[in-house]
């Protein structure tokens, strides 16, 4: 999650076409419906990291400001958080969604996250601020670290919390891991200290991020799997995440991020997306990124018709 590239295989495969017949795409002019006309003038692009949420989040992005009376694109061919964040600061990109633990740790340099939702946000708009980018107020969900299991052997081995993992005898604490989550701060080494997990290295195996959510399902290779919360394969793979209960991972909550010079120059961005952002919690992503992951629905669509049911366009 230094990146936060969680790009699936499974959708990759699936979106690859779509992507190279759409490239820049998402209307341009008012959008899928007029809503407005307040950010008559505001043009550029919205940029996204190279996984299901983030193309959906950018489409949703896109079409909503257009409904306004901008003229934008959402641009999807970037790969890496740094990229993105680079493009920002160049201006090729009007905005993006990004993660609160993303821009503390990566693009700050912080190695201790804050704990508290609320908290971490506060801090790390303050420290963007000094660079330049603002952040609007941000969505409820919360794309952050987490451990899932298959409900049923979570129901038998009775565990709720990363406290009962951690009180398993060391032969239930198999784990499956990606290999960057494996070194990070706020990964393996930082997770096994705060919580005293016993687990030898043998119990843990290294996979490619979108494998681990298949095999933590078979349970074959590991009782739990390292996740990202938001997924919408957890649910679709009868898997529970087990608690935080010590607030050990950071928070990685959803906000848009722009330059604070075209926030002055059209404040009503702030208010267009105020629209939207309160009702992306973390249910909400996990069911429209199980339509691309699960499904192989296009992020485009999938971003129009949520807009449309919601009355946002």
């Amino acid at each position: 999650m230094n990146t936060r590239t969680i790009a699936t295989a499974s959708f990759a495969a699936i979106a690859a076409g779509a992507l190279l017949l759409t490239g820049c795409s998402s209307g341009a002019g008012g959008g899928s419906g007029a809503q407005g006309d307040e950010l008559e003038g505001l043009t550029g692009e919205i940029g996204s990291k190279d996984f299901s949420e983030q193309y959906i989040l950018a489409y949703m992005t896109a079409e909503l400001l257009n409904a306004h009376g901008a003229d934008v694109e959402a641009n999807t061919k970037l790969v890496g958080s740094a990229n993105v964040r680079q493009a920002l600061e160049n201006d090729q990109f009007l905005g993006y969604w990004e993660y609160t633990g993303t821009s503390w740790i990566t693009y700050n340099g912080n190695t201790t996250p804050v704990q508290g939702a609320e908290a971490q946000f506060d801090a790390v708009k303050g420290a963007d601020a000094e660079n330049g980018i603002a952040w609007l107020d941000p969505a409820p969900f919360n794309n952050t670290y987490a451990f899932a299991i298959r409900k049923k052997e979570a129901d038998e081995l009775g565990v709720k919390t990363l406290s009962d993992v951690a009180a398993l005898p060391s032969a239930d604490q198999t784990f499956c891991i990606e290999s960057e989550f494996s070194t990070r701060d706020d990964g393996w080494p930082g997770l096994k200290a705060a919580y005293g997990f016993d687990a030898p290295d043998s119990n843990v195996t290294m996979l490619d991020t979108g494998v681990i959510y298949t095999a933590t399902q078979k349970g074959d290779d590991c009782n739990f799997g390292e996740v990202f919360q938001t997924d919408g394969r957890i649910p679709a793979l009868d898997l529970v995440v087990m608690e935080d209960d010590k607030e050990f991972f950071p928070s990685y909550q959803g906000g848009f991020t722009l330059k604070q010079s075209t926030l002055d120059e059209y404040p009503a961005i702030a208010d267009v997306l105020a629209e939207l952002s309160p009702l992306l919690t973390t249910e909400v992503m996990q069911e429209l990124n199980a339509k691309a992951d699960v499904d192989g629905e296009d992020p485009e669509d999938i971003a129009i018709d949520w807009l449309e049911e919601q009355g946002l366009i």
